[in-house]
């Protein structure tokens, strides 16, 4: 009994002895292990899954071009189904059981603000393809996103609303439950009052809800010139139809919440003549853009939104990390994604700031036909 304990004890150091001799969690063998959180199912499923698709085509195509560092990417994706509690659970098992080296994700910047602290506390990168709060690269130096964030994009469509539209007096519809939506909603407050327009009108209304009429009825009676409504397609369709069924005739305009292919199959006419902002039109002449539209398409039989832009540019930029800093240990690649300048990505050119925010202008859509139309580009 003594000598069966000796040998056990001597091949559990043996074990351990050899697991230290093994390459860096993620890397060893002939693959890099990258993690990818998503939202593929609930009720912002199909952020997820745009940001999904244009993620796995980038991967597919580098690895078909000799991969990263001479080793393949291995794409492991995590279902959060758009609850709040997902995000963490999966990405502390995409670290401490997958043993990732990187982490992709989110869309939505709840989702992002729940599992970044993860990543930074691990010191695992993580690349945000689209959650614009920015709180989200505040939780530390491991954070980074490749989408520009509320603040921007808030001055952007204040701009928008007092320059092209023309608009005097706005009315707000804000989701309080979305982090989002609340950010987005005071950087336009802001930038509209600055620029001498007049917020007339302030209603809120929960992610989920169906009935908007007691909102919008309290809007109408202030004649604003223009709504903006900074939430998710899920909800927007819905109140452009009951906005319209009220008599309300103004514009509507909102941020990249917006951009889904549910939302005019949701609002319908409604939303005819309304605007957001947005990262990228798949109708620009640029060759990197025509070049991942016809890939995207050929792959997906379908043209791509910004989320699956997003998506791509945020694998590819951690790619181009990985093989500027010729390692994919993530203390070097988080100095090398710091260090990024003008990335020629999809979204446009991505210089990555102090604050790990990247640095790129943004576009407005409108909506004429049913389809998504551009307007123009606002510089940084």
């Amino acid at each position: 009994m003594k000598h069966r304990c000796l040998n056990f004890f001597w091949l559990a150091a043996v074990t351990v002895l050899a697991g230290c001799n093994k390459p860096a969690g993620g890397t060893a063998g002939d693959v890099i292990k990258v993690g990818e959180y998503a939202s593929l199912t609930g009720s912002e499923a199909t952020f997820g899954q745009s940001s999904h698709k244009g993620t796995a085509l980038a991967v597919d195509n580098l690895n078909a071009t000799g991969g990263v560092l001479g080793k393949k990417i291995q794409l492991l994706t995590e279902d959060d189904q758009s609850q709040a509690g997902q995000p963490a659970t999966v990405v502390r098992k995409l670290i401490s059981s997958d043993g990732v080296v990187a982490v992709l994700g989110e869309v939505a910047s709840s989702k992002s603000l729940e599992a970044a602290p993860i990543c930074q506390q691990s010191h695992i990168p993580m690349i945000s393809p689209a959650s614009t709060n920015p709180k989200v690269t505040e939780a530390g130096d491991y954070i980074f996103r490749v989408c520009f964030i509320d603040p921007f994009q808030g001055t952007v469509m204040a701009n928008f609303a007092r320059k092209t539209l023309k608009l005097q007096n706005a009315a707000v519809l804000t989701d309080v439950k979305s982090d989002y939506s609340l950010g987005l909603a005071k950087f336009f407050k802001a930038g509209f009052t600055a620029d001498g327009g007049k917020i007339v009108a302030e209603q809120n209304y929960g992610a989920g809800d169906k009935d908007f009429n007691a909102q919008l009825t309290a809007i109408k009676a202030t004649h604003p010139d223009g709504i903006f409504l900074p939430g998710y397609y899920t909800e927007v369709g819905l109140i452009a139809l009951q906005a319209r069924q009220l008599g309300i005739t103004c514009p509507i305009f909102g941020g990249d919440g917006w951009e889904s292919s549910s939302l005019v199959p949701i609002g319908g006419k409604a939303l005819e003549g309304c605007y957001f902002s947005t990262h990228y039109s798949p109708e620009s002449m640029a060759p990197v853009v025509q070049n991942f539209v016809k890939e995207y398409k050929a792959k997906y039989n379908e043209t791509p939104d910004a989320m699956a832009a997003l998506g791509y540019d945020s694998a590819m930029i951690l790619a181009d990390a990985m093989k500027r800093a010729g390692s994919a240990t993530p203390d070097k690649v988080r100095a090398a994604l710091a260090a990024t300048k003008n990335f020629h990505g999809v979204t446009g050119d991505i210089s990555m700031d102090a604050d790990r925010n990247a640095t790129k202008p943004a576009v407005i859509l409108t909506i004429k036909d049913g389809k998504f139309k551009y307007v123009e580009t606002i510089a940084p």
